[in-house]
């Protein structure tokens, strides 16, 4: 017995003279870093109130960062603008003051000129949510209601073609497909990206909810034409020139016997326009050569599902974050030069606050959205919580 509590207090004595090793988790905490406290409960400056503020779109006017949220059932959404240069929330409005009945502004922006155009979630079932029109000059929002374009259903995704003049999105609960032309605000809708009843079925096997399996981000290649996703794990392209949608012969990468969970989580386009993207299901990093229409899988950054955001920095490489529940979200960066990515692992950020001590680190666990800079020197990442801040930091 003596000899068994000996060998015991031996090992222990030795795990304690280990030193942590390469794999062990470690923070991601660059020089430079910050975090802007946007929904202090208790502060006495503007802040975006709880349960109200989940970063679901984000985009970059010059120094500023617009946000639009997502908030709980009853609760109405908010936009925000955060300057970069003064780490400080500065502007923000609720919704409900000029669009009542809408829980969310879940689409991410398109952007045309200095405008930004986004989509709204309705608070109830069956009733139409809005585009709207947003405009931010001298640190306060101006907001145009366009109206419905798929009566009785909310914007789930949208992008924009700033040389058409042209918005493209994909309704909820749906996932119809549709075109709308800012200048002479016709739209065109689309049911060829819509479940079929059989698709619908074999999702509803798997107990999944349009939120589960609706293609969440649309990207605009160099020729205007337009790719998303549709159940089951299919790629479709949209192209203005014909009016016509196709489905592309390859399928977004899938772990055997989770194909119903694949669809694409976001997007991001490289300077040589190759696309690059993200597979809700199992977390998988792609690539798709619009030439060729063929999906390239580039493989898992982590072991976690999602991959909710992609950003190029001015480094020519791509950030992004992926990981969700139950777990937490991890940083990679994957450099197309080599084709390989790297885990950065958790960020964490001192929280800039003038209620706060000084240096008091925030760790991010859930993120919505990902995005760069103008000049792509910083990257941007926005919460998905119930007190949401905006973490930044620089490109190394």
């Amino acid at each position: 017995m003596k000899k068994g509590l000996f060998a015991f207090a031996a090992l222990i004595s030795l795990l304690a003279l280990v030193k942590p090793g390469a794999g062990e988790f470690t923070f991601f905490t660059p020089k430079g870093s910050f975090t802007v406290e946007v929904s202090l409960e208790n502060a006495r400056a503007l802040r975006l109130p709880i349960y109200r503020n989940a970063m679901t779109s984000l985009a970059v006017l010059g120094d500023y960062a617009i946000i639009g949220t997502r908030a709980n059932e009853g609760l109405s959404p908010f936009l925000a603008a955060v300057s970069l240069s003064r780490k400080k929330l500065e502007a923000a409005l609720d919704l409900s003051s000029v669009m009542p009945g809408q829980r969310a502004i879940q689409s991410g922006f398109g952007r045309v000129g200095n405008v930004l155009y986004a989509g709204t979630i309705p608070d109830n079932k069956g009733e139409s949510g809005h585009l709207i029109k947003v405009t931010f000059l001298n640190q306060r929002f101006e907001v145009a209601d366009l109206g419905q374009v798929v009566p009785g259903e909310g914007i789930f995704a949208l992008t924009a073609d700033s040389e058409r003049h042209t918005l493209y999105g994909i309704s909820h609960p749906d996932g119809k497909f549709f075109t709308y032309e800012i200048r002479s605000g016709q739209s065109r809708i689309f049911e060829q990206t819509s479940p079929t009843d059989r698709e619908l079925a074999y999702c509803h096997e798997y107990a999944l909810e349009p939120e589960d399996f609706l293609s969440r981000s649309l990207v605009v290649d160099a020729k205007g034409r337009v790719y998303g996703s549709k159940p089951v794990n299919s790629v479709f392209r949209y192209d203005p020139g014909t009016g016509k949608i196709e489905i592309l012969p390859d399928e977004l990468p899938e772990v055997w016997g989770r194909r119903a969970l694949g669809r694409v989580d976001s997007w991001a386009a490289a300077p040589d326009g190759t696309l690059y993207g993200g597979n809700a299901g199992d977390g998988q990093l792609f690539k798709l050569d619009p030439e060729k229409g063929r999906v390239i899988n580039l493989g898992k950054p982590i072991m976690m599902p999602r991959l909710k955001g992609l950003a190029f920095g001015a480094d020519g490489k791509l950030y992004g974050v992926a990981g969700a529940l139950p777990g937490y979200a991890h940083l990679f960066v994957y450099d197309p030069a080599d084709r390989g990515f790297k885990d950065l692992g958790n960020p964490r950020f001192d929280l800039v606050a003038p209620e706060i001590a000084e240096n008091l680190p925030w760790r991010g666990y859930q993120f919505a959205t990902v995005a760069a800079s103008e000049d792509g020197r910083y990257i941007l990442l926005g919460e998905d919580e119930s007190l949401s801040q905006l973490m930044v930091f620089p490109v190394q």
